[in-house]
């Protein structure tokens, strides 16, 4: 009966971690990301979007304070300092989907890519899904499966890319 039971709860552990998965490939598998090419492809395929539909907050000045001192802080590339600051306005504004896309492109940088990959999903969730945000959120998670060393779930994400485009109306 005791060799049983202890055969079950063996079978069981032996199930149990074999189901468990952490997001990341462990780090001899994980490829060498260039991380300042990673955040350049994130900040491109936001630009120019030919999407007809754009939104930006308006929001506490403080909020945008914070933002515009971490960029300042990227621009000295204090990444750590940046993160810092963005945490400060999230605080403030935690539903704020631009200020997760940014804290997401400093995570890139920081090579953080599970922190990444979280914060522009939930970019994605809370945000407009259409227009250069959306882009922005997708290129990022792309980046980070790509330093994850997940190349399958980044070609995924990069063909969302598409979806965030959203031609005008036809009038006539």
């Amino acid at each position: 009966m005791k060799l049983a039971r202890l055969l079950v709860a063996f079978g069981l552990t032996a199930l149990l971690s074999a189901c468990a998965h952490t997001g990341a490939p462990p780090p001899e598998q994980a490829p060498t990301l260039d991380r300042t090419a990673a955040l350049r492809a994130i900040r491109d395929a936001g630009r120019d979007m030919d999407s007809a539909v754009q939104v930006q907050p308006l929001r506490d000045a403080a909020i945008d304070g914070y933002a515009q001192q971490s960029r300042e802080a990227e621009a000295r590339n204090d990444y750590a300092g940046a993160a810092l600051l963005l945490e400060k306005a999230l605080k403030l504004a935690p539903d704020a989907p631009d200020l997760l896309q940014s804290r997401a492109e400093i995570d890139i940088a920081l090579g953080d890519f599970v922190a990444a990959e979280k914060n522009a999903l939930q970019s994605f969730k809370l945000g407009p899904r259409v227009g250069s945000l959306c882009a922005r959120n997708w290129q990022t998670v792309a980046q980070a499966r790509t330093g994850m060393g997940d190349a399958a779930t980044a070609q995924q994400a990069g063909l969302r890319l598409k979806e965030c485009r959203v031609a005008a109306p036809v009038r006539m």
